[in-house]
């Protein structure tokens, strides 16, 4: 009995260790902030996969854009 407590006391503390430093710190800030490190770099890029997404969800009425389902005007 006292073994099964001691594996549970050891793995709850390694799970609790592991989350420990959850956050950014400082000095790791400039390298995320770095344009090749967002998710679609290229705005052009992000503008038509925005365009293209929404004028496919017909239920939404899309971003601004006219038309339906089909994407025309």
């Amino acid at each position: 009995m006292h073994r099964i407590v001691a594996l549970i006391l050891v793995c709850w503390a390694a799970f609790s260790v592991g989350c420990a430093n959850m956050g950014v710190e400082p000095w790791e800030r400039d390298l995320l902030a770095r344009p090749d490190m967002e998710l679609v770099s290229d705005p052009v890029e992000a503008g038509l996969d925005d365009h293209i997404y929404f004028s496919k969800e017909a239920s939404s009425g899309g971003q601004g854009f006219g038309g339906g389902g089909c994407g025309c005007n």
